[in-house]
C-alpha cells in the first residue's frame, strides 16, 4: 500500500487556493455531511470546539471516503498531543500560538522521526501507517505531512520572517480573534489597523515562498484575503451556520 498523498499540501505548494470550513460540532455524522459540500478543506477544531482524540479520529474516518482534505488544529502544539493526531492519520495539522522562530522549530521537530526530529516511533499500531501496510511509512511519512502555524500576537507579527522562513513550516496561518485582542482591539477584528497587519504579513509569508491562510467568515473579507495572496482560507463556520439558519428560520414563523 502506498502513502497517502496529501493533496491539500501539494496544492498550496503549487499556489492554488484552498477553501474551506471550519468544523466545530464535534461529531463525525455532521462531519460527513459537510465532507459532502464541495469545500477543499475542513478544520476539525481541537482547541476551541469539544473535540478529543477519539471524536477527532472518528472524523477522520468520516470525511476519509470525500474529496476533501481535513485539517486538523491540536489544542496546542506540544510533542505528545502531534504525535497522537499524526498516529490516528492526521497529514496536515494547523498549530495555534506560535509565537516564535523557535516554537515553530519545535513543531516541525514533533512531526518528523530521529534523527530530523522528536516524534516517536509507534506507527505499527497506526493508522497512518495502515497499520504496517503503508510500504516503508516512516522513512517517507514527513513527505505528506503538512506543517501550519498559526501567527496570533504582536510577538509572532515581530517574529514573523523568521516563523515562516522556517524549514518544514508550509504555512502561516492568521487568527484574527487572538491578534486583534494582543494588537489592543479585543472583539474588532476588523479594525483596520488589524487588517492592515494581516495583509503585511500576507506579503510577508508569501516572500518567504509559503503559504499564507486565515479564517474570515465575511464573503467581503474572504475575497479581499485572497486577492491579497491568501491560499487557505477558511469561510465559515459549521455552528454558526446552524444556529444562523435555525434563528431566521425561527424568526420567521414567529408570533407577532
Amino acid at each position: 500500500m502506498k502513502l497517502p498523498v496529501n493533496t491539500f499540501k501539494s496544492a498550496l505548494a503549487s499556489r492554488q487556493a484552498q477553501i474551506g470550513l471550519w468544523v466545530g460540532l464535534a461529531d463525525p455524522y455532521a462531519a460527513e455531511m459537510l465532507a459532502t459540500t464541495g469545500f477543499d478543506w475542513l478544520l476539525v477544531d481541537g482547541e476551541h470546539a469539544p473535540n478529543d482524540l477519539r471524536s477527532t479520529l472518528a472524523q477522520l474516518q468520516a470525511v476519509a471516503p470525500y474529496p476533501v482534505h481535513p485539517v486538523v488544529r491540536p489544542v496546542e502544539g506540544g510533542t505528545a498531543t502531534i504525535k497522537q493526531l499524526l498516529d490516528i492519520g492526521a497529514q496536515t495539522l494547523l498549530v495555534p500560538m506560535v509565537h516564535t522562530a523557535a516554537q515553530a522549530e519545535q513543531v516541525v521537530a514533533a512531526t518528523r522521526y530521529a534523527p530530523r526530529g522528536t516524534r516517536g516511533l509507534g506507527s505499527a499500531l497506526a493508522r497512518a501507517s495502515r497499520w504496517s501496510s503503508v510500504e516503508d511509512y516512516a522513512g517517507h511519512a514527513e513527505e505528506e505531512i503538512c506543517v501550519l502555524v498559526q501567527a496570533e500576537s504582536r510577538e509572532a507579527l515581530a517574529n514573523l520572517e523568521a516563523i515562516a522562513q522556517v524549514d518544514g513550516v508550509d504555512g502561516v496561518f492568521f487568527g484574527p480573534a487572538d491578534l486583534s485582542a494582543s494588537m489592543g482591539h479585543l472583539g474588532r477584528p476588523n479594525d483596520p489597523e488589524v487588517l492592515a497587519a494581516i495583509d503585511a504579513g500576507i506579503a510577508t509569508v508569501l516572500r518567504a515562498g509559503k503559504a499564507p491562510g486565515i479564517l474570515a467568515t465575511d464573503p467581503a473579507l474572504a475575497r479581499r484575503y485572497l486577492a491579497a495572496g491568501a491560499l487557505f482560507v477558511a469561510v465559515g463556520i459549521d455552528a454558526l451556520l446552524l444556529v444562523r439558519s435555525a434563528r431566521e428560520l425561527a424568526k420567521s414563523f414567529a408570533r407577532s
